[in-house]
């Protein structure tokens, strides 16, 4: 359990599922369809829904590229955390949000695997949280020209390390996105 005091809560966290960064992403539309069945679910069953938008010289705050995908609209009472790292706690009011709605447990879909996603699950994991990647609901680019190894790879060698995280006090692992329950 999070070893953080008081937050029995549980959040969905979308990470940057915006067009400039799944433009090219692997498996896009499936991974969108799989998150937008996620906070369909987390809607349902009265699960926050927490949307992270990074913005940065590539992703310019209202161009087109930095807009969420269309397929993924936001809820006027879902907040929107915006952030310019890939942590997604880092310089931002997301540990504000989360304490407030006494959130302790964050289940993280979104993009991109390689950076933003594995920076926000190493940072909520150090910070206390009971972190779950949905191991169906996250996806990346290419970056082989760059030496980076293919994109499924990329995928599977975080969800399968991921599924090995411990620390005292916290849990970590992953789930499908038709297996996953919010525990409400």
């Amino acid at each position: 359990m999070t070893t953080l005091v008081d937050r029995p809560n549980t959040a969905l966290l979308v990470v940057d599922v915006q067009n400039g960064v799944v433009a090219g992403a692997h498996l896009r539309d499936q991974v969108v369809a799989n998150i937008s069945a996620l906070v369909e679910k987390a809607r349902n069953e009265g699960v926050p829904v927490i949307w992270v938008q990074h913005s940065s010289d590539e992703l310019r705050e209202g161009s087109p590229a930095w807009e969420y995908v269309p397929e993924l609209p936001r809820r006027d009472s879902e907040p929107m955390v915006h952030k310019r790292y890939g942590d997604s706690f880092e310089d931002t009011d997301l540990e504000a949000l989360l304490a407030e709605r006494g959130i302790g447990r964050l289940m993280v879909a979104g993009a991109q695997t390689d950076a933003c996603i594995r920076s926000t699950l190493h940072g909520a994991f150090v910070r206390g949280y009971d972190t779950t990647l949905i191991s169906d609901a996250h996806t990346t680019e290419d970056l082989s020209e760059y030496g980076a190894p293919a994109p499924a790879d990329v995928i599977a060698h975080t969800n399968l390390y991921w599924d090995f995280q411990s620390a005292p006090g916290r849990s970590a692992g992953t789930v499908t996105s038709a297996e996953l329950d919010f525990g409400v």
